[in-house]
Formats: C-alpha cells, sequence, structure tokens
C-alpha cells in the first residue's frame, strides 16, 4: 500500500512526549524534581526553628530580629537570581547557592545554635538566606529562558507545584513525624540530606541549551545587577508585573502575624482545628499552583491572574474575617473558605509566563524583578499586619482584600509587545516609527492657514 503525503510528514516530524505537552522542557526534568527536594531541606525548619531555639535561651525578640535579617537578605537574593543568572548562567547560580545554603547551615548549626552564640546565629542564618533564591529562582530563570512561549505557563505551574510542595507540605510532614523520634536537631541536620539530593540532580542530571562562557567580569555582572533594576524604565509593565507580584502574597504574609491568634482566641477554634485548617489551605495553593497553568492555556494568562487571583482573593479574605464572624468556630464552613483561597492565590502562578514575555530580550532581569515583588510581599505583608493595633483586624482586613483590587486594575497592564520591534523599541535599539497623518490631513492643515 502506498504511504500518503501526510503519513511520511507525520513521521519525519515525532510527537512530543508526556513531559513536552505539561511544557517541561526534557533537559530540565529533573530540575523539578531538585527544586522539591532542595525546598523540603529549606523548609523543615519553618514550623519549630523558632520555639526551640526560644527553649535553648534565645528571647522572642532575638528570634523575630533573626527571621527579619533572614528575610531581607531572601528579598535582596531574590533579585539578584535573576541579574546574576544573566551573568553568569542560571546552572551557576544554583551551584552558587547549593554552596552557601550547604556552608551556612552547618556553620549556623555548629558555631551558632550548639554554642549558643547569637551573634554568629545571626550572621550564619543570614548570610544563608541567599542559598534558596539563589538555587530555586535561579531554575525559574531557566525555566523560562529554554521553555518555548506558548508552554511556558504550564512549565511555571509546575515550577512552583514542586516548589510549594517541598517548603509547605512535604518539609511539614517530615519534621512533625522525625521531631518525636530524633529530635529538633537532629531534625535541622537531616535538611542538609534533601539540599545535597536537590544539588547531585543538578549537577548530573540538569542538562540545557542556555550555555555561558566564563563568568562575566564584575563590571559586567555590576552592569547586569543595575539592567535588571534600570528594566522598569524601558519596560514599565515589568514594573507593574513585580507589584502584582508582591500583592499575591501579602494576604499570606500579614495572616500569618494575626489571624492564628484571632481565631483561636476570639472566634473560639482551637489550635488543633486552626493548625488542620490552615494545612489544608496550604495543600490546595499547591493544587491551585499546578492547575492555573492549564487555566491559563484556557482563558489567558492575564484574565486568570486577574479575576481568579485578583477578585478571588478580594472575596476570600473578606470571608476569612465575616464568615467565622458570623458562624462562630465552624470547621467546615470555615475550611471551605480556606480551600478556595488557598486556591486564589494559586491563580497569580501565570505571572511567572508573562513576565519574561513583557521583554523577551532581558528575560532573567524581568524575572528578576518578579522575584524581587515575592522577597518583598513578606516585608510588606508584614508591615501591613502592624496595622491591627491602631485600626484592628476588621479595618486591616478591607485594607488588605482593597489591594488586591488594585492588583486586579494593573495586571491588565501586562500586555507582552505585539513583536519584536515594538520591544526593540522599548530598549531604545530603533526609534519609534512616525505616526503616519491620515489621508487628506495635510489638506485640510493648509486650508486652515
Amino acid at each position: 500500500m502506498p504511504t500518503s503525503p501526510h503519513t511520511a510528514a507525520d513521521a519525519a516530524v515525532p510527537r512530543p512526549g508526556l513531559l513536552e505537552r505539561q511544557g517541561i522542557v526534557r533537559p530540565l526534568a529533573f530540575g523539578y524534581l531538585a527544586v522539591m527536594l532542595f525546598m523540603v531541606g529549606d523548609g523543615i525548619e519553618v514550623g519549630f526553628l523558632s520555639p526551640y531555639l526560644e527553649s535553648r535561651g534565645l528571647s522572642g525578640s532575638e528570634v523575630a530580629l533573626l527571621w527579619s535579617v533572614y528575610g531581607f537578605v531572601v528579598a535582596v537574593a531574590a533579585w539578584l537570581s535573576g541579574a546574576l543568572a544573566e551573568a553568569w548562567g542560571p546552572r551557576r547560580v544554583m551551584l552558587l547557592g547549593l554552596g552557601i545554603w550547604g556552608v551556612f547551615e552547618v556553620l549556623f548549626l555548629t558555631v551558632g545554635v550548639a554554642a549558643g552564640n547569637y551573634p554568629l546565629m545571626l550572621l550564619t542564618f543570614g548570610i544563608r538566606g541567599l542559598g534558596y533564591p539563589f538555587f530555586a529562582y535561579g531554575f525559574l530563570v531557566w525555566i523560562a529562558m529554554e521553555t518555548p512561549s506558548e508552554k511556558l505557563s504550564r512549565a511555571v505551574s509546575w515550577y512552583w507545584f514542586a516548589s510549594t510542595a517541598g517548603l509547605g507540605v512535604i518539609s511539614s510532614y517530615f519534621a512533625g513525624a522525625v521531631i518525636p523520634v530524633v529530635g529538633e536537631m537532629a531534625t535541622l541536620w537531616l535538611s542538609l540530606a534533601f539540599v545535597a539530593a536537590g544539588g547531585a540532580l543538578v549537577i548530573f542530571l540538569v542538562r540545557a541549551r542556555v550555555t555561558k562562557g566564563p563568568p562575566a567580569s564584575m563590571k559586567d555582572s555590576m552592569s547586569q545587577m543595575v539592567k535588571a533594576l534600570t528594566i522598569v524604565k524601558t519596560h514599565p509593565r515589568v514594573g507593574a508585573g513585580g507589584v502584582v507580584r508582591l500583592i499575591n502574597t501579602l494576604s499570606f504574609y500579614a495572616f500569618v502575624v494575626f489571624l492564628t491568634t484571632h481565631m483561636v482566641n476570639e472566634v473560639g477554634f482551637s489550635t488543633a482545628q486552626w493548625q488542620t485548617i490552615w494545612g489544608t489551605m496550604l495543600l490546595a495553593n499547591v493544587v491551585a499552583n499546578l492547575l492555573s497553568g492549564y487555566v491559563a492555556d484556557w482563558i489567558g494568562g492575564v484574565n486568570t491572574v486577574a479575576w481568579v487571583g485578583g477578585l478571588g482573593c478580594f472575596v476570600t479574605v473578606l470571608a476569612l474575617y465575616y464568615v467565622p464572624e458570623a458562624v462562630g468556630p465552624s470547621f467546615g464552613i470555615t475550611l471551605a473558605v480556606a480551600v478556595v483561597y488557598g486556591l486564589a492565590l494559586g491563580a497569580f502562578v501565570p505571572l511567572s509566563a508573562i513576565m519574561p514575555l513583557l521583554a523577551p530580550r532581558h528575560i532573567a532581569s524581568a524575572v528578576a524583578i518578579l522575584n524581587l515583588g515575592a522577597g518583598l510581599s513578606q516585608f510588606v505583608g508584614s508591615a501591613v499586619a502592624g496595622l491591627v493595633g491602631p485600626i484592628g483586624i476588621e479595618g486591616t482586613v478591607w485594607v488588605i482584600a482593597s489591594v488586591y483590587l488594585v492588583g486586579l486594575v494593573l495586571t491588565f497592564t501586562l500586555k507582552e509587545p505585539k513583536s519584536a520591534a515594538d520591544d526593540a523599541v522599548a530598549d531604545g535599539l530603533i526609534p519609534p516609527s512616525p505616526v503616519k497623518e491620515p489621508a487628506g490631513a495635510a489638506v485640510v492643515a493648509r486650508s486652515g492657514e
């Protein structure tokens, strides 16, 4: 039987595999698992480090300062991860993050915690804050560089699924299971095993087309860091996207400060009930991180972020306050509201696909602004939580919810350039096209002289 032309053409073009259909570029596939393992190691301490350090003699204010220094370094490192990835290549930035995390975690546990030396705890824990943004956000830049734009929404959804599953879910369950058996200090040491496993995957199994020669000179590296900030001048929509990313998790970091106390002491939930509600919300968020990329393929990334994320968070932030106030400590009803809130938070994930398209000539710089927004979100969220004192919880909740309406409006400015020429104009590489006068305009002008 003769072969049809269609059959021959189909044979010449291999069908994309399962990974490619999900947006995962095959050479980077093990990087997603690497990020998950690394974030498990980074997140093991989150649920118990503060009370553990207080049990070893630190005051509450000392522990708070420790986390504040760490958070500041994380915010700076989140921005630097994109800037350095452009200058050195994402792989080198990830390996730098791996080395920093490992070395300074060992120092934090030995000369800091074990020795009871608070200044060294502050120093080593703070410097260790460079580690996870370099590793995790460095890989996000790598994904943006390697993945075709039409598949980027799904690719970044899988990235955030891996990252948040490791940091917020697996690490919590692991710590809860292991601490009763081996104790807090040994559990902290075990975090190194997960980080090392993630690093080994990157070293031996992650390969991609992005290649760099020797690292850029110090002058070129500094230039790249400056560009990672000045891009908001040449591409204002990138700056708007960074603000939207800041807004994304603002409520989460604000709620961490005051919502648990309110729900337990005033609404009447038990601590165990509220922890279950909060943990289930995080689990819903992990699921949403994955699903939102597929939703973006259906209704568009901007619509997903604006309506599902922005409007969804506006409604559910208010509901998290008013529903328990109305029905009391109803576990099932409040759990349902928290799940919808977690889903709405995850609907901002397509931002990670939108931002590189806003500056296709400067993908790493655009992602650097995205990461900076993520890092600053923790600071701004904590600052907004400070409004509880002067204006009360209800007023603070309205402030938080209203910010999401601002984010909704800003999201609609995040339209990618219509052509490569538009992006070149933004970079100043070519002058803008002159505006053509409509036919007859010159005649009309002359007739009015």
